[in-house]
């Protein structure tokens, strides 16, 4: 009897070829990483706004207008819009890579995805940077009520 070896199944012949940089690898650890953080982010967030002060009965338009006067606030959940949009883009990314079979279609999807993210991301940055709950010039009588105390 002579002894066989057999290799073991799906072992590549030869191994693969470094390409660069690993963009599914990235973003696997992107996900896990960011899923940990938004966690930490979202409770605060929960937390701040439901569990101290008057709780739900507090947020008004003039808690929001307070809360996005703080630098410490606006990063907080400029922090919480970016990486909740980049790790549900990224979600959706995967999605299609699995789902859609033509080249094509995948292609066309991942691009209104990436496009959706940017414009909420754009859009959300400069709402929470720009905010001013008292525009100046404005009629008093269309102004909410925390504006008078200025």
């Amino acid at each position: 009897m002579t002894a066989t070896t057999i290799e073991a199944p799906r072992s590549p012949s030869r191994p693969a070829k470094s390409r660069g940089v690993n963009w599914e690898k990235w973003g696997w650890i992107y996900m896990r990483a960011s899923g940990v953080v938004l966690i930490v982010l979202i409770f605060g967030h929960l937390f701040f706004n439901l569990m101290l002060g008057d709780g739900i009965s507090a947020i008004d338009f003039g808690f929001v207008g307070g809360k996005l006067a703080d630098p410490f606030w606006q990063w907080w959940d400029v922090a919480m819009l970016w990486l909740a949009l980049i790790h549900g883009g990224n979600g959706m990314r995967t999605l299609i890579n699995d789902y859609a079979t033509l080249r094509m279609t995948r292609g066309v999807l991942k691009t209104a995805v990436l496009a959706a993210v940017v414009v909420l991301i754009v859009l959300g940055t400069l709402v929470v940077f720009t905010f001013d709950p008292c525009p100046a010039g404005q009629p008093a009588d269309l102004l909410p009520a925390l504006c008078a105390a200025r």
